[in-house]
């Protein structure tokens, strides 16, 4: 089939008919899809997860204490371990969407349980002192690591069950004392991460988790803090050390692991995207040179994508990310498209027939995403420039079309040309191939895009110019059904239009016309080097210097003959 593909863009190419070359397209692994998508792994995926928390639990149980039973643990784990994914399936729809979040969210719950484990086994066989083997388990590694990957709700998650489960794997007479420092440490971690966005962040949450970790030990009473003794004020330094030492270790941990396991699962953080907003990307870089106005354009949709994004809780990085990216197919053709178009340059499209100008115009969709595969940029930019036209109507070249037709209509009433000739009109060569916007953030680009190019046509303009004119193209967009897909509710679409309106008063704000001051001008424009002054001086004297005495005399007797002539 390639083979006989490329014999047919040869033919194509050599009639005129095409460039000959083949656009990206992006893979689809059809087997790996299935798979990350089949309601059967993902119920597999939950079996594993709450046998494998029985075992552990009954492991522990079975070298722990005389008098503990393995079995009632073990089943006491397992009911917990049912409750965790029914939770999961009910209350996690983002995260059960793909079975790869599944795994990360059950993977680190087991982990961490594991990670507990073998600390106490460490401690038990190096013979630390309670407070310190104690402060010393990571409790906030799961919380932490789901909260900046998979967000907020499933740190909070894997907090309250790593909890619960862990609980299990310790002696009776610290199982109180666990619970409390698990839980409240790891929804401190939690909160904390809720939106990630820098770095530092991270090492914040572990502070505040190995603080809230050593003053609820003291509260306890594992670590006194009333003791006077040398050796007691060691033990607190040791005591604090160890719980603020984890949780710090804990926060670079989970920060050297992000890319590895954002590659691994095809996630990207805040974090990330706020990486990859840097404006000296290659592409960027083109645009500003090749295609200023649209380079300009992209900024101005960031800008209201990621102010409407914050006001609905959607990623407004990813939304700045996207904005900037979603015109690059226009590199092929920059001069095609009228924010490149300087003054006194002879449009093209001038010379072209409207479909051929709709299908230049169409093109930069199916280009962008061609250039983006290229430059290996993230699948979800690729996704948004996939969509972000969903399959609108290129309405000007539209109607163009159709006043050419009426043109041709009326020669032909007139038997000025056949009837035949009349150009056939069909409204699918003049859409966008789509899809349609799937996501909160496209559909937010989407929108930001066609007001921003319609602000463009305001004269003078008003708050209530500006009101009318987004209410008018997101109505537009809804009665075509760009916005089905969408997750955007109607109370949503309420705030983005606000928020369109706001941002745009505040950059198409009039200016006063400030009047010329003459005098002032005249001033300023005498001004110069102290040379320069004292020449002007010389100069001035000349000029007013007197006449002669004969030419006042003179003009002593003219005078009295002017007078009796008036």
């Amino acid at each position: 089939m390639g083979l006989i593909d490329a014999f047919k863009r040869w033919q194509l190419a050599k009639k005129g008919l095409s460039s000959g070359k083949k656009r990206r397209v992006q893979n689809e692994a059809s087997v790996s899809g299935s798979l990350d998508r089949s309601i059967w792994v993902r119920f597999s995926l939950y079996l594993t997860f709450c046998v494998s928390a029985a075992v552990i639990v009954m492991r522990a149980l079975a070298v722990g204490e005389e008098g503990a039973v393995p079995l009632s643990g073990s089943l006491f784990a397992f009911c917990l371990a049912v409750s965790a994914v029914t939770v999961i399936e009910l209350n996690h729809t983002k995260i059960t969407e793909r079975n790869g979040r599944v795994v990360l969210l059950l993977g680190g719950i087991l982990a961490q349980l594991a990670l507990i484990r073998g600390m106490h086994w460490v401690e038990a066989s190096n013979h630390l002192p309670e407070e310190v083997g104690f402060l010393l388990t990571p409790f906030v590694l799961a919380p932490m690591l789901h909260a900046v990957l998979l967000g907020g709700p499933a740190g909070v998650f894997s907090a309250v069950y790593v909890s619960l489960l862990g609980t299990l794997l310790v002696q009776d007479d610290g199982k109180t004392l666990f619970m409390a420092v698990s839980l409240l440490s790891g929804l401190v971690a939690a909160l904390t991460l809720r939106r990630t966005r820098r770095r530092v962040q991270l090492l914040r949450a572990g502070f505040y988790s190995g603080l809230m970790a050593f003053m609820l030990s003291a509260l306890f009473g594992v670590v006194n803090l009333g003791a006077g003794t040398m050796d007691d004020w060691r033990m607190i330094g040791q005591a604090a050390a160890a719980a603020l030492g984890m949780g710090i270790g804990t926060a670079l941990l989970v920060s050297g692991f992000l890319p590895v396991l954002e590659g691994m699962f095809q996630l990207t953080t805040d974090i990330s995207w706020l990486e990859l907003s840097d404006l000296n990307h290659r592409l960027l870089k083109r645009m500003q040179l090749e295609a200023p106005g649209t380079f300009h354009h992209s900024l101005v949709v960031a800008s209201l994508s990621e102010s409407a994004a914050e006001a609905v809780g959607a990623n407004a990085a990813l939304c700045r990310v996207c904005a900037y990216f979603h015109d690059v197919g226009k590199l092929s053709k920059p001069e095609y498209f009228i924010e490149n178009q300087g003054d006194g340059v002879e449009n093209p499209h001038d010379s072209l027939t409207p479909t051929m100008s709709a299908l230049i115009i169409v093109a930069h969709v199916k280009d962008g995403v061609d250039l983006a595969l290229k430059h290996r940029l993230n699948p979800r930019v690729i996704n948004v420039i996939r969509e972000h036209h969903g399959d609108s109507l290129v309405s000007y070249f539209y109607r163009k079309a159709q006043e050419q037709k009426r043109d041709e209509i009326e020669k032909v009433e007139k038997k000025l040309e056949n009837p035949e000739d009349l150009p056939k009109i069909d409204q699918k060569n003049f859409r966008y191939p789509g899809p349609r916007p799937r996501s909160r953030e496209s559909g937010i680009i989407s929108l930001a895009d066609a007001i921003e190019s319609a602000s463009r046509t305001l004269k003078k303009p008003t708050p209530a110019k500006i009101r009318a004119l987004v209410e008018d193209l997101v109505e537009k967009r809804i009665c075509d059904g760009q916005l089905d897909d969408c997750e955007l509710t109607m109370k949503d679409l309420a705030v983005v239009k606000s928020q369109f309106c706001k941002t745009l008063r505040s950059m198409l704000h009039s200016r006063i016309d400030y009047p010329k001051d003459e005098k002032g001008a005249k001033s300023d424009a005498g001004r110069g080097s102290d040379a320069e002054r004292r020449e002007k001086r010389k100069k001035s004297n000349k000029t007013q210097q007197l006449p002669p005495p004969h030419e006042v005399t003179k003009a002593k007797k003219v005078a009295p003959v002017a007078k009796a002539e008036s």
